[in-house]
């Protein structure tokens, strides 16, 4: 017992101590009392049976004390020995261990010295992807982390490698607007000019990502051929086929070889008319993209032996800040040529040809436009019925096409005006199912009508997208900007669907 205490005095002083209270028990009938320290217990007999109790189990305890301390030793033996074979190993010359660490060296997330590697991943769209993997610094990435995005902002919970920077995955605080506003100041004033930011949604979860990417990789790459030298070849062949368009004469002549340059005349104002709807739709995109700071490629004007022309193919160069501005400017070409396409057709309408100057049409030809057929039945009365041959001011056919080629460009599909209105209202998503739908109707379309096969055919080729990505894609526009949207999809719609009933019903005419 003495030893115990010198050696462990306190483990032995709590042990006493522990044992020490009073406590009855059953022995052959007779009560048992374990007494405090210092108190003298009523019979020597029961004392020496306690004390001998507790020094049995001291020295139970203090065995395993020692044992498991001896197993300590052995184990941390074992480990040192262990660790001088790994060293002595390592010190080797072996070609096999020198391979498999060069290997290991070569996985996408290690982080060695300065700088984190950054594997392919998926690219933004409708920006160029980078065919070697880049390279983001380290402590970039730290302080994207830790300086630019905060509990604010945007908590970043993760981050994955992405095409030429990093994805950041979090959760965003406040309104989008705003925190891309503090962001993009932070981001400025740590790095200057060399990094940009877009606050998008995540296809998989449609839950907000931020994305950090070197400016560098949103540079259009240089065509083969100079933009204006391509744009000015589509530009003269569409001009010849407007011409064409517009002077039946000259197609007959073209179509049998007896081709008369006089004809040309012929169709000089009604091309000139189809241009000024086309010329209005672009400066309409011009106009709103100056307002936004968004920049427009050349125009490329689609020639079309049907129509006199598909439209104009208009890039958008460089990233708008949100889907408003997006908004506004894939309205404004639709909206500017469907207001002078519309008021041709008005003062067509109501002035009467002169004798010998009006183009006869039947009157079931009205029945192509839900729009221009309400206005002519509105205006001409009950001489518009069902097959009666009808004389037309010409200008009404040269507007009328040219308010046909601009609304098919307001149809919801890739990055035609309409599609790029899909998704600026309502996303990304929603904008990739219209698409997929509206390809479906053309092509169902196309069966029945040259023009739809032809355009969806275009559509496919040219202009199936993706939308060029802004930089706040999670901002929606304001109620303005929306109806603006919905108003010139709805215009599109009239324009280029079928008026449904017939003109036999009799209404005063109003001119």
């Amino acid at each position: 017992m003495s030893v115990c205490k010198l050696i462990f005095p306190a483990a032995s002083e709590l042990l006493l101590l522990s044992c020490g209270f009073q406590s009855k028990q059953r022995s052959r009938g007779t009560n048992v009392f374990v007494p405090r320290r210092g108190v003298t217990a009523p019979g020597n007999s029961t004392t020496r049976l306690s004390r001998t109790a507790l020094r049995f189990g001291q020295r139970r305890r203090w065995r395993r004390i020692v044992q498991a301390s001896s197993d300590d030793e052995s184990k941390q033996d074992d480990s040192n020995a262990s660790n001088k074979e790994d060293t002595s190993t390592s010190e080797t010359p072996d070609a096999s261990a020198e391979s498999s660490s060069s290997d290991s060296s070569k996985e996408p997330n290690e982080q060695a010295g300065e700088e984190e590697k950054v594997t392919v991943g998926s690219p933004l769209p409708g920006v160029k992807s980078s065919s070697e993997a880049a390279r983001l610094p380290k402590q970039v990435i730290d302080s994207l982390r830790d300086q630019v995005f905060g509990f604010d902002t945007f908590f970043v919970t993760g981050q994955e490698p992405y095409e030429g920077g990093v994805l950041f995955k979090g959760n965003l605080r406040g309104e989008p607007g705003k925190s891309y506003t503090k962001l993009e100041k932070r981001l400025q004033d740590k790095f200057g000019d060399q990094y940009k930011l877009f606050l998008l949604t995540n296809p998989t979860d449609n839950r907000p990502v931020a994305v950090v990417v070197p400016k560098e990789s949103l540079e259009p790459e240089p065509g083969v051929v100079p933009e204006w030298v391509a744009a000015a070849a589509f530009g003269l062949v569409c001009f010849g086929t407007i011409l064409l368009r517009n002077a039946p004469t000259l197609q007959l002549a073209v179509l049998t070889n007896n081709a008369d340059p006089g004809l040309i005349a012929e169709g000089l104002l009604g091309g000139a008319i189809t241009a000024a709807v086309l010329l209005a739709h672009e400066a309409g995109h011009l106009y709103a993209a100056k307002e936004v700071g968004a920049k427009l490629s050349v125009p490329y004007f689609i020639p079309s032996w049907q129509l006199g022309s598909f439209g104009v193919i208009t890039r958008i160069t460089n990233i708008i800040r949100n889907r408003s501005g997006l908004l506004k400017v894939a309205a404004a070409g639709p909206l500017t040529g469907a207001v002078l396409g519309l008021s041709v057709v008005l003062i067509g309408l109501i002035l009467s040809p002169a004798e010998g100057q009006g183009i006869v049409v039947d009157a079931g030809a009205f029945h192509d436009s839900l729009l221009v057929g309400g206005l002519a039945k509105l205006i001409l009365g009950d001489k518009l019925q069902e097959g009666a041959k009808i004389a037309v001011n010409p200008i009404v056919l040269s507007a009328w096409a040219g308010l046909l080629i601009n609304a098919i460009n307001s149809i919801p599909v890739g990055e035609l005006d309409g599609g790029r209105i899909i998704q600026a209202l309502w996303g990304r998503k929603v904008w990739s199912r219209v698409t997929g739908i509206s390809v479906g109707l053309l092509g169902l379309a196309g069966i029945f009508n040259d023009v739809a096969l032809y355009w969806v055919v275009l559509v496919v080729f040219l202009q199936r997208g993706p939308i060029t990505p802004q930089s706040d894609e999670l901002t929606d526009p304001d109620e303005k900007d929306f109806a603006l949207g919905i108003a010139v999809l709805l215009l599109g719609l009239l324009i280029y669907l079928p008026y449904p009933w017939a003109f036999s019903y009799v209404l005063p005419p109003l001119a």
